[in-house]
């Protein structure tokens, strides 16, 4: 009898130490969710870094405090370490951002298409602007059918020098992006030129705006898809590349 009271002792010490670790460990993710907006999940012997491109891209100058805000410098340690981290296998990244710096847009861009790791890529909400870029830097993309992404020429806001000089680094920056996009999908130089210069979409600009289907029926991404799909597509990458 004494012995059954101390097993049951012993297994309710064990489930209440086990539930303090659950707890613990949930804690802790949420921590590192709330600072680096990212997490890492574990599945099937393969594990999975999920990055979010959210709000804002903020570049060399800091946004105001009531702006949600990705912070360049904090997404270029991170892909490193994803990069050469042992223990990551693959890295989906989740985007529904309105744009931002151009730089530091297209700087995140570079390194993620330059991984040698899966990347998987998902449109969620929208993915605008200097957004594009960052949508077709992963080796496969997917958007939902109700996001929406906005391509429209370089712009800048405050004072500009009236010179020829200046036109022409807006049409070299111009260049890079377009370059850029057009090597990292399917998309033609010539679409992609006459949607930046369309002017009966937008009212106080030119460009267009794209829903899911219509990016993909372009070339511009690769499929339209959710969650459950990018994760199958990384991790069908990750298997194919362990065999």
């Amino acid at each position: 009898m004494m012995n059954d009271k101390k097993d049951q002792m012993q297994n309710e010490s064990g489930a209440e130490n086990k539930n303090d670790t659950n707890q613990s460990e949930n804690t802790d993710k949420l921590e590192y969710i709330m600072k680096s907006g990212s997490v890492i999940s574990s599945s099937n012997n393969e594990t999975i870094h999920c990055l979010t491109i959210i709000g804002q891209i903020e570049g060399h100058y800091l946004l105001g405090e009531g702006q949600k805000a990705t912070k360049y410098e904090h997404i270029i340690p991170l892909l490193v370490s994803i990069e050469e981290s042992d223990e990551i296998d693959g890295m989906l990244m989740v985007l529904n951002t309105m744009g931002g710096d151009v730089e530091a847009g297209l700087a995140i861009a570079e390194m993620v298409a330059s991984m040698s790791k899966p990347t998987v890529s998902l449109v969620l909400g929208g993915s605008h602007s200097i957004g594009v870029p960052l949508a077709v830097s992963a080796a496969r993309s997917f958007i939902v059918p109700s996001a929406t992404m906005t391509i429209h020429p370089v712009r800048i806001s405050g004072t500009v020098v009236g010179a020829p000089q200046t036109y022409y680094y807006f049409e070299r920056m111009q260049n890079r992006i377009t370059d850029f996009v057009c090597r990292h999908s399917n998309v033609t130089k010539e679409k992609f030129t006459d949607l930046l210069m369309r002017t009966d979409q937008i009212a106080t600009d030119v460009g267009s705006i794209i829903d899911g289907n219509e990016a993909v029926n372009i070339g511009l991404i690769g499929g339209v898809g959710g969650l459950n799909t990018a994760i199958e597509a990384l991790r069908q990458m990750i298997r194919d590349r362990k065999a």
